[in-house]
């Protein structure tokens, strides 16, 4: 048997006739590039998250770059962020001007320590950007409260998360700025790049739609300076048939977790292999289902490549530890939990079409792995 990271096929498979349908629709109309089907999308997606207000752009990773741009963060002004988690998050701040400042991760959710979070704030700091890893929020009271106390903007990185809560409150509702990814492989993938940011502020959001138009309010007269990310039309009406099925697809997620919880804990495996926690008060989506594995990771992987099953490391280097923010000055060791992560967890595969033989054959073949 082969059992893949993820497998998209099915999936297509399933909306084959309507996604081609809502393509046709979009050719037909000539119309690609935001217009009727974005703006549809964008009410969608802000009633899905409980916000106001939903803006689309190009990808994920110009989401936050425009929620930087939004808040004025310029050059050499601190933002505070996770040394855990997908290289556009602290490159963002960096293509601002911005410096990020890592804080460390809590060991069980992989998210911001939210304990050490007060200790790195500055003179000089102007937003924090906890990052819902997984699938899962990060505890967002207490951060709310730091930011605050501190005048300090909370900018969800929601990439993995739509549709995840933290105490009854969805992803991207809770902070100043939600920051969504639609990347093919996400829980709500469309058929390219794309991205989407939610709010409350209408002020906010008005500029946001100048800022991703080259800062234009009306066509070739420009208020402020902005960037070219425009959500296409094509994305939008795919995105559009995806979103009718993401709670059924999020809770058969739920459902493969807890599967897994349950087989792996029946193997009583001979080395120790740790599932995911979730916190109480989460509703943890399962962007991934990544176990941490505190000896013979590396091993244990190659075991299951060579027995057809995939897995994938997020994240194998943190940010602090990239060449590219070698002038931050932070060391190995300066991040120790982050640090244990990269060597220590995997993603094993998980999907919503995923079938009960497949995660039995994936944990098998770990009860098979002799470190």
């Amino acid at each position: 048997m082969k059992v893949p990271l993820l497998d998209l096929r099915p999936q297509y498979e399933s909306l084959r006739d309507e996604l081609l349908g809502a393509i046709a629709r979009v050719i037909d109309s000539q119309q690609f590039i935001l217009g009727p089907e974005v703006q549809a999308l964008e009410e969608d997606v802000a009633r899905y998250s409980q916000t106001q207000q939903a803006i689309g752009c190009a990808s994920g990773s110009d989401a936050l770059l425009l929620a930087l741009l939004v808040l004025g963060i310029t050059s050499g002004e601190e933002v505070i962020t996770s040394p855990f988690t997908f290289f556009a998050t602290g490159s963002a701040i960096a293509r601002v001007g911005g410096r990020p400042v890592f804080v460390d991760i809590d060991p069980r959710t992989y998210n911001l320590d939210v304990a050490r979070v007060e200790e790195a704030i500055t003179p000089q700091t102007r937003a924090i950007v906890p990052v819902h890893l997984y699938g899962q929020c990060a505890d967002m009271d207490p951060l709310l409260e730091i930011g605050d106390r501190h005048q300090l903007p909370i900018i969800e990185d929601a990439a993995q998360a739509l549709g995840s809560e933290d105490d009854g409150r969805r992803a991207g509702s809770m902070g100043r700025l939600g920051c969504f990814s639609f990347y093919p492989t996400k829980n709500l993938g469309g058929a390219g790049d794309g991205g989407m940011l939610t709010t409350d502020d209408q002020e906010l959001a008005d500029r946001l739609r100048r800022l991703r138009v080259h800062g234009a309010a009306n066509e070739y007269h420009h208020s402020e300076v902005g960037i070219n990310s425009r959500l296409d039309a094509l994305q939008a009406a795919v995105l559009r048939v995806k979103l009718k099925y993401l709670e059924s697809w999020s809770e058969a997620r739920r459902q493969k977790a807890a599967a897994y919880d349950q087989m792996l804990q029946d193997a009583e495996l001979e080395f120790e292999l740790v599932p995911p926690f979730i916190r109480p008060e989460a509703r943890h989506i399962f962007h991934q289902y990544v176990v941490r594995v505190p000896a013979h990771r590396d091993s244990m992987i190659r075991h299951l490549a060579s027995h057809g099953v995939g897995t994938k490391i997020y994240y194998p280097v943190p940010l602090h530890l990239q060449e590219c923010f070698e002038y931050l000055g932070y060391k190995e060791g300066a991040f120790p939990e982050a640090e244990r992560a990269a060597r220590e967890t995997v993603a094993l595969p998980c999907f919503p079409e995923l079938t009960e033989a497949q995660q039995q054959y994936v944990v098998d073949t770990i009860r098979g792995f002799q470190a």
